[in-house]
């Protein structure tokens, strides 16, 4: 292992010891025998430690104004499993308080149903409901009890006193449920009437297991965020990531987080604020993040607003910079082809390319997946293959997006 690696490592120990002790709502520690200067660390030890770890997380962005008197039923699927759950609520783009006066969370049935006697209700310092002040997040309690892998969670939230923007995530590609008045306790779906295309201020979640284990955060634009897969049906390519995970024995990583939002980028402000502003919030904020896999680039070079390749690897190496700095390993992945999207031209295709050649050769990231090389046409390679389009000639269908996934080294996702 290199020096830089090394250092790296030591400061994502730091990092983790400062979140455990500084983390909000944390569940009280257990009081364990202390050993003596002598007393070797036995890999039985090391194993029976616990930590939290993000299971699921969708980017936070502005969206419009929300009714002051509403439940929302959300549906999210769970990556790694674990115990006390915890989820995180945010207020981030909001611009008055907003009350949760109740939360529930339990296990989809069907549509907005639950499991008979999964729902559970949520707590927030011993609270039944909490205020979060505009700008602000806030954590629940740890919920007890075990949450398995790939799970259908579903989280029910009666929100009050909600004015102005609210906090979101636009573009779900799950259905998800709203109604008038306060039904989040309910298990099932008759007064769930209305359904939705967007996740509201639920923006992550996470359960604690293994310290050995970690997660993924996958820090891209529509194409992770899963535009032209399958409503419903979980057929993002970070979806289909995290069944390989799960599947494979050995590894450490085991969480994954999305956090894509749909025509962000790298450098500029718009659908979302840009990766190099949100990587905080969005990526190293969430506990137990081993990796970030970073895959953006293609609506800065499409936009036609003169960025050049050394403005993109700038913003590259900040991205990648600021991991470091906070101990985290960052995959990097190629632009892929989008010839026959409206805005193609040659200038946006020569961009491209460069940016391409600086990701592969630069060894400037840990590891790098070449989806440009997995995805495009042979005979034509600045053209997405017909297989994998979901018709606009940008955005890969479920087919291309499992192949993205089954690109990935999983190995390389704990690589430094």
């Amino acid at each position: 292992m290199s020096g830089a690696r090394l250092r790296r490592r030591a400061v994502g120990v730091v990092s983790a010891l400062l979140l455990a002790v500084c983390g909000p709502l944390a569940a009280p520690a257990v009081a364990q025998p202390q050993a003596s200067s002598d007393t070797p660390v036995t890999p039985v030890a090391v194993s029976q430690a616990k930590h939290s770890v993000v299971t699921w997380g969708a980017s936070a962005d502005r969206q419009g104004a929300g009714p002051a008197d509403r439940s929302y039923r959300l549906i999210v699927r769970t990556s790694v499993g674990g115990t006390n759950m915890r989820v995180r609520l945010s207020n981030a783009f909001g611009e008055h308080p907003v009350t949760f006066a109740s939360a529930y969370a339990g296990l989809r049935k069907q549509g907005a149903e639950l499991v008979h006697g999964s729902n559970r209700q949520l707590s927030f310092g011993g609270a039944e409901s909490v205020t979060v002040p505009a700008g602000e997040t806030v954590l629940s309690d740890p919920l007890p009890g075990k949450l398995a892998d790939r799970s259908d969670l579903v989280i029910s939230l009666y929100v009050t006193g909600a004015q102005g923007p609210t906090t979101g995530h636009g573009m779900a590609m799950q259905t998800n449920y709203a109604t008038a008045g306060d039904h989040a306790a309910e298990e099932g779906a008759t007064n769930w009437t209305d359904p939705m295309g967007s996740w509201y201020w639920l923006d992550a979640v996470d359960v604690e297991t293994s310290a050995e284990v970690g997660s993924v955060v996958t820090l891209g634009d529509s194409i992770t965020d899963g535009w032209a897969s399958t409503t419903d049906e979980n057929r993002r390519w970070p979806d289909y990531l995290s069944r390989r995970l799960q599947a494979a024995s050995g590894l450490t990583v085991k969480g994954v987080a999305n956090a894509g939002i749909s025509a962000n980028k790298v450098l500029a402000d718009g659908a979302g604020q840009a990766a190099v502003n949100r990587l905080r919030r969005d990526v190293l904020s969430h506990p137990g993040v081993r990796t970030v896999f970073l895959f953006e680039g293609i609506n800065d070079i499409k936009a036609h607003t003169g960025v050049t390749v050394d403005d993109m690897i700038a913003g590259y190496r900040q991205i990648i910079d600021r991991a470091h700095a906070a101990g985290k390993c960052v995959v990097g992945a190629t632009v892929m082809p989008f010839k026959g999207w409206s805005d193609y031209d040659a200038a946006s295709e020569a961009v491209r390319q460069g940016v391409n050649d600086w990701i592969r050769n630069s060894g400037a990231l840990d590891a790098v997946t070449d989806f440009d090389r997995i995805t495009r046409n042979p005979y034509d390679p600045q053209l997405i293959l017909p297989f994998f389009d979901g018709g606009d000639h940008l955005h890969p269908n479920d087919k291309g997006m499992q192949a993205m996934a089954d690109a990935v080294d999983l190995k390389s996702l704990a690589s430094c």
